[in-house]
């Protein structure tokens, strides 16, 4: 049986492509973020599902928490607070005078980061969680994932 060899280049550029694709899978999964969004919706122009399916595309693990069940982006929306562990991030889409019921949640969860988006600011909940080493950002989920810096 006669093989033909490829030519070198080919197996070359070959090699790089796959090389690249793998690189590029190993950077997402490294830079993959586990994120409860908690205040999920199903409300399609509430900016909580709209993080919630920005967040699914690049690539981050999203936990949805919220008051009424459902689904977004093929994602359930958990209404009893789920025990997590390895948590990096808790994005905020709840407003203040709503948040002192998951203050012991989101505290006992032990996020890396807690954002609070616009609208959602706390000085007092920011300060618990800045006891507890985790870092407090006051920012858009949204603009952070749009500039690459989320």
């Amino acid at each position: 049986m006669f093989f033909q060899k490829e030519p070198l280049s080919k197996v070359f550029c070959n090699f790089i492509t796959n090389l690249s694709i793998h690189i590029l899978f190993q950077l997402l999964i490294m830079n993959s973020k586990k994120t409860i969004v908690l205040g999920a919706t199903t409300t399609s122009y509430r900016t909580a599902y709209t993080a919630i399916h920005r967040l699914s595309s690049a690539g981050h693990e999203v936990i949805n928490v919220g008051i009424r069940e459902g689904e977004v982006a093929g994602i359930p929306i958990q209404t009893k607070p789920p025990k997590l562990t390895d948590i990096n991030t808790i994005t905020l889409y709840i407003s203040p005078q709503h948040q002192f019921e998951w203050y012991d949640y989101i505290l006992e969860t032990c996020p890396k980061r807690l954002i609070f988006n616009p609208g959602t600011e706390n000085p007092e909940l920011a300060k618990l969680a800045q006891n507890q080493n985790i870092e407090v950002e006051f920012a858009c989920t949204l603009v952070m994932l749009s500039i690459g810096v989320y």
